[in-house]
């Protein structure tokens, strides 16, 4: 597979995540294309999603996306880490320290253990502290300070030990 292929596959994989796609399958006359995610099952996608996913395709040659042989996209994608996501509970504002001013309770880069705070998410002015329940290195912050958070949302992604 050569470094345009890769790179469009890599996109493609990019896209499906971006999107929470768990698993996307494709087949053309010499092309297919199977890619499953690990962990928990994703929501579905939108039909906007799909809108977009669709003309990506439709405007990428059939083997410019992955080569003839059916294996070689499964471990492009099975390359991917994956973390494990602390998502919200209820839905409220998300808040990353006690009070403003006050430092956050973890930063990325941060080793975090299970039952320790991560941040605090205010329902109906209660403020409910919300626990890691894996131990690891906090990667990604993915809710901002401040802003609305919906139930399950993602709000930190830990790479587990």
């Amino acid at each position: 597979m050569d470094g345009n292929k890769m790179e469009e596959l890599k996109e493609l994989v990019e896209f499906l995540k971006a999107n929470e796609i768990a698993e996307f399958a494709m087949e053309r006359d010499d092309l297919k294309v199977n890619i499953k995610f690990a962990g928990a099952p994703a929501p579905a996608a939108s039909a906007l999603d799909m809108a977009q996913l669709s003309r990506m395709m439709a405007s990428a040659a059939p083997a410019s996306v992955a080569s003839p042989v059916s294996g070689e996209a499964a471990p492009a994608a099975a390359v991917e880490e994956v973390l494990h996501q602390v998502k919200s509970p209820i839905v409220g504002t998300f808040y990353e320290s006690p009070s403003p001013g006050a430092p956050t309770f973890v930063k990325v880069g941060d080793q975090v253990e299970v039952g320790q705070v991560l941040c605090i998410v205010e329902a109906m002015k209660l403020m409910n502290e919300i626990e890691s329940d894996v131990a690891g290195e906090v990667v990604r912050q993915i809710a901002g300070s401040g802003q609305p958070v919906e139930y399950g949302q993602p709000l930190f992604a830990i790479r587990a030990r």
